[in-house]
């Protein structure tokens, strides 16, 4: 069971980062949630790939078992502790993976990390470009709104364990259980506040200073559903997933799944994961690879 996998804490920018990993091979596969979400969303996908590669998910500072940072983290800081985890992790090729939010950090860690990555797979990102994020601060602030509620009510944790029984649907028990008690806790609510109040920020920021555009493989996977509150504004994103793709020639998949694809589709990331795990094993020698 991927929640029996055992953890350790490694100091990243000076702050101790919980990390887990599986797996082995020369290319590592790096994984990144999205807000509100530490390394058990990856729980699922992980627990397909096998020895296909070394595979790392970790909790972002402040979140589950990491210790908090100093400050709140902008995007561009999480982007520089991610690039500073992989080198302290020193593989010799790696693949970054990053789900919503995590799709901003891992294109902006892309351009600062030498030699560039292997590949990229965006499960679902935000694409910030979208006009649906021209006035993304009024959204923010409403959504901050109904975190602050959620977060008191988490003081009850059976209150909980009803509001968020769709990831109990959508998760392995005990995945679900850590989630119970390190996500949706009041600690963890608050943190994925500070989250959304960053990527709010980090909008204007990738509009006016985009991202490098990759010089690696990419992968884009776009879900092809959405709960109600958010079906209003499934085609603006699919549609922006498919321009991005197009944009810098990478392989757009559908998948038939709600924004949680790495629960709803976890065989289709991992296939995803694969296909590019092996596209830098059959390039190892075109490529740089870190010493």
């Amino acid at each position: 069971m991927i929640r029996e996998t055992p953890g350790r804490r490694i100091s990243v920018r000076g702050t101790d980062l919980h990390i887990e990993e599986s797996g082995s091979g020369a290319t590592s596969v790096v994984f990144e949630s999205g807000a509100g979400a530490g390394r058990t969303l990856w729980d699922p996908v992980v627990a397909l790939l096998g020895d296909v590669a070394r595979t790392v998910t970790y909790d972002r500072a402040g979140r589950g078992r990491s210790a908090r940072p100093e400050r709140p983290q902008s995007i561009e800081d999480m982007a520089i502790t991610l690039v500073a985890l992989v080198e302290t992790l020193a593989p010799r090729r790696v693949v970054l993976v990053g789900h919503s939010m995590g799709g901003l950090i891992i294109r902006r860690a892309a351009e600062k990390l030498s030699p560039p990555p292997a590949g990229l797979i965006l499960v679902d990102p935000t694409p910030e470009a979208a006009p649906i994020y021209d006035d993304w601060t009024k959204t923010a602030t409403k959504t901050d709104r109904i975190l602050a509620v959620q977060q008191r009510l988490a003081l009850c944790p059976p209150l909980m364990r009803v509001l968020t029984r769709s990831h109990g649907r959508l998760f392995p028990t005990d995945t679900y259980a850590t989630m119970l008690a390190e996500d949706f806790t009041p600690a963890g609510i608050a943190r994925t506040r500070y989250e959304i109040a960053a990527v709010a920020t980090a909008i204007d920021e990738f509009r006016g200073h985009p991202p490098q555009l990759p010089n690696s493989p990419v992968t884009v996977l776009s879900a092809n559903r959405a709960a109600r509150h958010q079906a209003r504004n499934l085609d603006v994103i699919r549609e922006y997933h498919r321009h991005y793709a197009e944009q810098i020639g990478a392989r757009l998949e559908e998948c038939d799944s709600e924004h949680i694809v790495p629960a709803e589709q976890p065989a289709q990331v991992a296939a995803a994961i694969r296909r590019l795990v092996n596209t830098a094993a059959d390039s190892f020698g075109k490529l740089p690879v870190r010493d």
